[in-house]
């Protein structure tokens, strides 16, 4: 009996070794990007191309949920059991897809979320390539929001290292572009959340000023969900500062937030025991001059986002997260959610249209 008692406790010092070794890896691999980093422009165009002031363009923002969300995913952060996307092959075929949609919607300017481009979940594929073959001819930023230590869980497939960011594309020649680092919790809960950032793309217009480029992906998984207001308070302000200056500014992307504020109901779906994605508190907007713009119509109410806890149905918990924010000098033309069914992502792509007032 004392054997069996010094052999087991023996595991059990080992076991225990290992979990502190583990946990003191993944707090001091911990790091955070430096704020206003500067981002490289790739595929600069050479004909030096301002946005036109008084014509209509297109603007599309897409999480493509590092391309493993076909419509039978479901996700273990969010009650599913899934980790990796199914298959490397597999993967490839929803970027393919991903990337022939994008090609087809045919914007002047794409904003993709959650692109990786070094990560276990999706075989180490460098997702970009795929976004940049399918927007050929457009010059484009990417900015690196993700690097996390090997994550271990769950346990029956480890969601590993990860490495993923935000895209920028346009039609029009991006200058120059920087990495803004947001603010997050400062308590464990940012070592489950991303390094989150946005990124700023300036576009010269024909008239001597710049269209600004803000492209978003604020915080989800947080403890309270007060960390994306602050982000959402730290963009406004930016925003403003340019519009003073008389730019164009747009952002667009994933808010983690119900931009429409009236819940599941506005897609006639009663299940509402997921409550991630709350509205966004009067007053946020009372200190500055940007519009929310959220792609809803009433009369055929499409969701950008599903619930991945299990596979897609249409009775499943949707909302609408992701849309854009415009200065008082962009009017907005037209704004809805593409259909899409959820068949490559847990998000449907948004889309505006809109016109840079003289």
């Amino acid at each position: 009996m004392k054997r069996f008692l010094k052999v087991l406790l023996g595991v059990l010092a080992f076991v225990l070794l290992v979990v502190l070794v583990y946990v003191a890896y993944v707090l001091i691999d911990y790091h955070r990007l430096e704020d206003n980093l500067v981002l490289s422009v790739e595929n600069p165009l050479l004909d030096s191309r301002p946005v036109p002031v008084g014509e209509e363009q297109g603007i599309l923002s897409w999480n493509i949920g590092f391309g493993a969300y076909e419509d039978d995913y479901d996700f273990f952060m969010d009650g599913g059991r899934q980790s990796w996307a199914k298959s490397k092959e597999a993967l490839k075929t929803n970027l393919s897809k991903i990337g022939a949609s994008l090609k087809a919607l045919d914007a002047q300017f794409n904003l993709i979320q959650e692109v990786d481009f070094d990560a276990t979940r999706s075989y180490h594929v460098d997702e970009r390539t795929f976004l940049v073959d399918a927007l050929e001819g457009q010059n484009h930023v990417f900015a690196q929001n993700y690097d996390s230590p090997f994550l271990f869980y769950p346990f029956y497939q480890p969601h590993g290292k990860s490495k993923a960011g935000i895209m920028t594309f346009s039609s029009y020649s991006i200058t120059s572009a920087v990495r803004r680092s947001l603010p997050i919790e400062d308590s464990l809960m940012k070592l489950v959340d991303l390094d989150r950032c946005y990124s700023v793309s300036r576009i010269p217009t024909d008239n001597g000023r710049e269209l600004v480029l803000y492209n978003l992906h604020l915080s989800a998984y947080t403890s309270d969900g007060t960390i994306a207001i602050e982000q959402l308070e730290m963009l406004l302000a930016d925003m403003q500062k340019e519009y003073e200056k008389g730019n164009y500014c747009i952002g667009g992307g994933d808010f983690n937030k119900d931009v429409v504020g009236r819940g599941v109901e506005a897609f006639g779906i009663e299940r509402t025991e997921f409550s991630w994605a709350q509205p966004i508190p009067e007053g946020v907007f009372e200190s500055n001059e940007m519009h929310l713009v959220a792609p809803y119509d009433e009369s055929n109410p499409i969701a950008s986002c599903r619930n991945p806890n299990e596979a897609y149905w249409e009775g499943q918990y949707q909302i609408t997260v992701d849309g854009f924010l415009v200065s008082p000098n962009v009017t907005v033309v037209e704004s809805h959610v593409e259909d899409a069914r959820f068949e490559c992502s847990d998000h449907n792509p948004v889309y505006m249209t809109f016109i840079l007032e003289p």
